[in-house]
């Protein structure tokens, strides 16, 4: 095998592939690449086995952003979580390429909240996560990924718009911190950077790793842990053809297995593989950040996609678990998104010049379960497919802030002098002229009595599914990661967090992964 190679092209032969390793890492997104960086230049040897193809940055660049997303997002961008109860059918949207959901993120760059930390310690346990100890994590990744602040000339009319409202109702922005470099503000960081100007991990970390000897293997489905006892010992699984079939049978020995899939693909392939007996936490406790996005009409052109993507938030309502969050797609998704139908929806994609948008999510409890497919027997074709089944159920006080959210974006929106805003409630408000509505309209809607059902909602940040604790019947992973009652079997992706952050979580689940492997690195190394 080479460096960096495709399992497509080791499709040839019938017989299975057999292949040997000190350490073996699934999933080669923003953990994964972390963890294979470090062991690698510690003198390991290092395997990567990433399911996605690899997909460069100038082909990314010439792709249209549909192309993309049937490309480089998993399942087309359309994997939903099944709602439950009072909650909103979630769509949860994940890279599956080479450097997977850091690809495709908007480069945002959060610490961990400190409130956040001093929870994991003291109510979890985990005192190694407090504040102070994960500074030196934080700070390495920074300067590896090269954050720094959003400029201000790279805010777009459509956040400026936002920022004049706030600052109305007496409120403010912040600028963002993004992993960026030279960032010309295209607008299209959730569609793989053009320009390489963000420096996702396929540009950053995975080089690093492949200059000091890991292996990368793409197109390379992993559908099995191997154990002996009580200890791992590899992986098996199916290179992937061209049309995504899975074919030729490979199977990985390892002295060290490391699951790097994230909070949906980690507990599948730990229940897959049998290995969620005796580990009731597996699966459980996924939290999503449930976010929305308000659309307003000015008179005025607004050309919002003339800027970065996402370059300004506001903690300001953070006592009520909402993070405000500036946000803008290229015109075409936006216009696929607007209300109406035929001519009607054609009037409102005309009017796409003079649209603003503005987000936010809700820093959530945990109220999702990735679920065995073994246990959907009687479901028929469910079991064929590759991907989790997914559910979740939305508390209370989750529904409450979601409603908060939307008013405060569309009353921000109105004092700073839109015409109307299109809230993401699915077939419009009622008595609204096509979608649209004004501030009265606005001021006299219960948004706590709208169906869940019918609200538009979206995630990019599964988390928590394989919790860290100090127990195993409430966490999979002890404090260095490793799954409780396995030798050698390590998580490090963001499934491990031990809840939601109110946050885009891309610089805690690297800096994890950065604890992680460099405990890993001094860390012995089993025989076969």
């Amino acid at each position: 095998m080479t460096a960096a190679q495709s399992g497509r092209e080791l499709l040839g032969s019938k017989d299975e592939l057999t292949l040997q390793t000190d350490v073996v890492i699934v999933g080669s997104g923003a953990s994964g690449a972390v963890v294979a960086a470090e062991l690698a230049e510690a003198g390991q040897q290092v395997l990567i086995l990433e399911e996605g193809p690899q997909i460069s940055a100038q082909e990314l660049g010439g792709l249209r952003p549909s192309q993309t997303i049937r490309r480089a997002w998993r399942e087309a961008g359309m994997s939903f979580a099944v709602p439950l109860g009072e909650t909103p059918a979630i769509n949860v949207m994940m890279g599956r390429c080479v450097g997977g959901s850091s690809v495709m993120t908007g480069g945002v760059c959060f610490r961990t909240p400190d409130e956040v930390l001093h929870e994991w310690a003291s109510e979890h346990g985990l005192s190694e996560l407090a504040p102070d100890r994960m500074v030196p994590y934080f700070e390495e990744v920074e300067r590896r990924s090269h954050v720094e602040l959003v400029p201000a000339e790279l805010r777009s009319r459509s956040t400026e718009l936002f920022a004049h409202g706030a600052e109305r109702l007496g409120y403010a922005l912040q600028p963002n911190r993004r992993n960026t470099k030279d960032c010309d503000g295209c607008s299209r960081c959730n569609f793989g950077c053009p320009h390489q100007a963000k420096w996702s991990v396929d540009l950053t970390y995975l080089p690093r790793a492949g200059r000091a000897g890991a292996t990368l293997l793409s197109d390379c489905l992993v559908e099995r842990v191997l154990t002996h006892g009580e200890q791992a010992i590899g992986v098996s699984g199916r290179l992937l053809d061209e049309h995504n079939r899975r074919r030729r049978r490979f199977t990985v020995r390892a002295r060290r297995v490391i699951l790097a899939c994230g909070g949906l693909h980690t507990p599948r392939l730990l229940l897959d593989s049998g290995l969620g007996e005796g580990r009731p936490a597996v699966g459980r406790n996924l939290t999503l950040h449930p976010s929305f996005r308000v659309m307003a009409r000015f008179d005025e052109p607004v050309n919002g996609w003339r800027g970065a993507l996402q370059s300004a938030h506001s903690h300001a309502f953070s006592h009520e678990r909402i993070t405000l969050m500036s946000v803008f797609v290229p015109a075409g998704v936006l216009a696929a998104t607007l209300p109406g139908i035929g001519p009607a929806h054609a009037r409102r994609a005309a009017a796409v010049p003079h649209l603003a948008v503005f987000g936010g999510m809700v820093h959530d409890d945990a109220g999702g379960r990735v679920h065995s497919r073994t246990a959907l027997l009687g479901l028929g074709g469910l079991l064929a497919r590759r991907e989790p089944l997914m559910t979740y159920s939305m508390s209370g006080r989750d529904r409450r802030a979601v409603s908060r959210l939307l008013r405060v974006l569309g009353e921000t929106f109105f004092a700073a002098g839109a015409r109307e805003v299109i809230l993401p409630i699915l077939g419009g408000v009622p008595g609204a002229r096509a979608g649209g509505i004004t501030a009265d309209q606005l001021r006299a809607l219960d948004l706590d009595r709208i169906p869940a059902r019918r609200l538009e909602c979206t995630s990019q940040h599964p988390l928590g599914s394989c919790r860290m604790g100090t127990t195993a019947e409430r966490s999979v992973v002890d404090p260095s990661g490793q799954v409780w009652g396995l030798r050698e079997l390590f998580i490090v992706d963001g499934s491990i967090l031990p809840s939601s952050l109110g946050v885009n979580p891309q610089i805690s689940v690297m800096a994890m992964a950065t604890r992680l492997a460099w405990q890993l690195r001094e860390r012995p190394l089993p025989e076969l």
